[in-house]
């Protein structure tokens, strides 16, 4: 049974406290210090024995014995605290033999396991998990290649927290020179994935694998876990797809938007063609974070005031100072430059254009319950 089986309860990492890691590595740190296990019993063992040799040879008192056991068995030859029969003198360099034997038993143990570097590489991971539980609305990068390099470049630019999931090997190196802030080594689709890149607190997934097979995979496996938290607004899932027919089996199984690099250069060339001018402030505007102009798509959720009312009743460029530019229906029919006898309906969205305050206002403006005070003054 795989681990989204609609049978099996969520994991527990989904409900775990606020800015915590969903996932516990704890154990697996435990699981690399077990070789440290016999070291310490022989430590222990080999005390022991020293201070009951010395107890019971030359009746030294136990603090005497667990004193001079101690000095004598790391080798740092102090001397003696009372004076020491032969018999105990045979005692002591058979101790000192076997704490040599013990040390550098226990050295040996140490060393292989930093050479391992897996404890080491486990305690980064568990510092990068307690920064990537704080991130809230981030969205979580499936895949690493050329597009997802351009992509972090843009999300840095614009201030978009993101987190990076891809299996390779020398990810971590990878990462670093790409200057991923957050980034985790994983299969993307698997479970321990998703909980460590705190997917529950995530605004949405973009999948960037150059294998369709991986994309499909990564959308159906969120759209599951998805339905397993049960939340008010899904995420937003985005995928990329090298020809039409794999564009539209990700979207029959969840994704929300499909890009083809193939086709999105094509018609970027042909815009740029047909309107050298017009395509040059489009990107002055809208591609700068320090823009002073936005544009942005709103949902008309079905308690707005505006439910059924004409646009010009909202006065959205009086009030707010931002226009409406298009306006999409039920059916996802797009209309250009609305009149002001268009009609809005349930689950429409709204295309406005603006100042990033304006388009702040104009969503408050939408999201009213009941028709505004401030359309009596204007």
């Amino acid at each position: 049974m795989g681990f989204f089986d609609q049978n099996k309860k969520p994991s527990k990492g989904w409900f775990a406290k606020p800015d915590t890691p969903k996932i516990n590595i704890e154990n697996q740190i435990y699981e690399q210090l077990k070789p440290l296990r016999l070291p310490l019993i022989l430590l222990v063992i080999t005390m022991v024995i020293g201070t009951m040799g010395y107890v019971i040879i030359d009746g030294f008192s136990l603090i005497d014995a667990i004193y001079q056991a101690g000095f004598t068995f790391t080798t740092v030859g102090i001397g003696e605290v009372s004076k020491i029969s032969a018999a105990g003198r045979f005692f002591t360099i058979g101790l000192i033999i076997l704490g040599f034997a013990v040390f550098s038993f226990s050295i040996g143990v140490l060393i292989e396991m930093i050479n391992k570097g897996v404890i080491s590489k486990l305690i980064k991971e568990r510092k990068m998990l307690q920064k990537i539980a704080r991130l809230k609305n981030h969205f979580v990068i499936c895949h690493h290649n050329s597009f997802t390099i351009e992509l972090a470049k843009q999300f840095r630019q614009n201030h978009i927290p993101f987190v990076v999931v891809d299996n390779s090997s020398n990810f971590e190196q990878t990462a670093k020179q790409n200057q991923y802030p957050y980034y985790i080594q994983g299969e993307p689709h698997t479970e321990t994935s998703i909980l460590k890149s705190s997917l529950s607190s995530a605004k949405g997934v973009i999948t960037l694998s150059e294998n369709v097979a991986d994309n499909i995979a990564q959308v159906v496996t969120v759209r599951l876990y998805e339905k397993e938290l049960e939340l008010k607004k899904p995420f937003f899932i985005m995928s990329h797809a090298s020809n039409d027919i794999d564009a539209l089996k990700l979207k029959k199984l969840g994704a929300d938007s499909v890009v083809s690099p193939s086709k999105l250069v094509a018609q970027r060339l042909n815009a740029i063609s047909l309107h050298p001018d017009m395509q040059n402030m489009l990107e002055n505007f809208l591609s700068k974070k320090d823009s002073p102009i936005n544009i942005e798509e709103v949902e008309v959720p079905s308690y707005s005031w505006l439910i059924f009312k004409k646009l010009k009743e909202a006065r959205m460029r009086d009030i707010t100072n931002v226009s409406v530019v298009g306006i999409s229906d039920i059916n996802g029919k797009f209309v250009p430059m609305p009149t002001g006898e268009t009609l809005i309906g349930i689950n429409s969205k709204l295309l406005l254009i603006g100042s990033m305050d304006g388009i702040v206002s104009a969503k408050r403006l939408i999201r009213k319950k009941t028709k505004p005070e401030e359309l009596k003054y204007v």
